[in-house]
């Protein structure tokens, strides 16, 4: 079934104008059970996670319904089933970015891939060996490598940023040397919402022989991503920001290095032998995902897949883009109002459909509850960001980030609401 068509088995895409494409949206959000339960919701807190269609719930709970088995080893058809889907599902999101199948390893999200490396690739660096990282990362592709640092003596270096929140390329010359060992970089700022340029930065890293990760979390549900053209050593993104399943992501590696690095955590499944002396670990990817996987969000997962490909995965970015911009445009003038990161005509790249404001004399948490009032979610804080947050010079700022689901007319409320909140706060 196709995962796009609504009830009157119409199949709609993201590819007309702004104000068309708001219409589109109405419809697509009939596909969400929450919204059943919440009508008058505007959720704008899709950077944290997206709502789930449908299709990713019933793909999910069909697992569970039709094939609750553990994967891999099982004789009976019951096992065979599951491990049967749980593979589909793996082949599905190599298709999704262009890979094969054995370079993509589950993972219970970013976060874990991203540590699942630092230690596996971790265990290749001697002291005084370099990683270089952005100023605008989020925690999970920071604490993971100054945890690695600590423990064999890394050394991390940071590409700077403007004022404006973009990356300054010109520094990154100076920071590759001899002793750097792996790049690893947001492709799209969960504050800022700047879309890096990292084909330039793979492009520089492979003439000097280096590997490059990209944390993909808040690329992936906004636009098609193809690693063989794209060319990163290793990706890693999230399920639940995707519109699939809290618990499940992916990292991907090329063969050499997930042939090369050791695996992380030791147990069922990540082995070919074991002796009382010694182990021999699995094949790839099945020596990085010890014990039971995620079987059923991994299912969901591959279905969120197909539910972007089927709506126009570049479409819906650029949707989402200019919902963001709209809202720069009708708020960009409120007294006392900063919008955190590039404007208009940057030269980096389209802005994401991500809007991290500050009000002058009002707590980022005081305007998210204020918002909250009137059915806007928006999220308030650092959002795992920090030391970003400490570098544009704020405590915390309140966030709206677009989703497939959000709509010209939600805008325009989000818009009035944050005049009404600069009169009454």
């Amino acid at each position: 079934m196709n995962a796009l068509a609504d009830i009157n088995q119409k199949t709609f895409s993201l590819d007309f104008s702004v104000e068309e494409n708001s219409s589109v949206a109405r419809f697509i959000k009939k596909q969400y059970p929450l919204f059943d339960q919440y009508p008058h919701l505007v959720y704008v807190d899709n950077a944290a996670t997206s709502q789930k269609p449908r299709s990713v719930l019933d793909a999910e709970q069909g697992l569970y319904t039709r094939a609750c088995a553990n994967v891999h080893r099982a004789i009976y058809n019951l096992g065979e089933a599951a491990t049967g889907l749980y593979e589909e599902s793996r082949k599905t999101l190599a298709h999704f970015i262009g890979a094969a199948p054995e370079e993509c390893v589950f993972t219970r999200g970013t976060t874990e891939a991203i540590n699942l490396l630092a230690h596996s690739f971790g265990e290749t660096l001697s002291a005084g060996d370099e990683i270089i990282l952005t100023e605008m990362e989020h925690h999970a592709n920071l604490v993971p490598w100054q945890q690695l640092a600590l423990r064999r003596g890394i050394k991390l270096k940071f590409i700077p940023i403007t004022d404006e929140g973009l990356l300054n390329l010109e520094a990154l010359h100076q920071l590759i040397g001899k002793r750097t060992r792996l790049i690893a970089m947001t492709m799209v700022s969960n504050v800022l919402g700047t879309r890096n340029p990292v084909e330039t930065v793979i492009t520089l890293a492979h003439e000097a022989g280096i590997p490059v990760l990209l944390d993909a979390a808040q690329a992936i549900p906004a636009e098609p991503l193809n690693v063989r053209s794209l060319d990163p050593d290793f990706l890693a993104f999230s399920g639940h920001k995707m519109y699939g399943p809290f618990g499940i992501g992916l990292l991907y590696g090329k063969r050499k290095w997930l042939e090369m690095i050791p695996p992380f955590m030791g147990g069922g499944d990540m082995i070919s032998e074991v002796r009382l002396e010694g182990f021999t670990p699995n094949e790839i990817p099945y020596k990085f995902e010890a014990g039971t996987p995620p079987v059923a969000q991994a299912v969901g997962i591959a279905e969120a897949a197909r539910w972007l490909e089927g709506l126009g995965h570049e479409d819906l970015g650029r949707y989402e883009s200019e919902l963001a911009q709209l809202l720069i445009n009708e708020i960009k003038d409120i007294p006392g109002i900063r919008i955190l990161g590039s404007q208009p005509g940057a030269p980096q790249g389209r802005r994401a459909g991500i809007v991290a404001l500050t009000m002058e004399g009002v707590h980022a948490h005081d305007l998210a509850a204020y918002l909250d009032r009137y059915g806007i979610t928006v999220r308030a804080g650092h959002h795992c960001a920090h030391p970003l947050a400490q570098r544009l010079g704020v405590v915390s700022s309140a966030r709206v980030s677009f989703g497939a689901y959000n709509t010209l007319e939600e805008v325009h409320y989000i818009a009035d609401m944050l005049h009404k909140a600069r009169k009454e706060l």
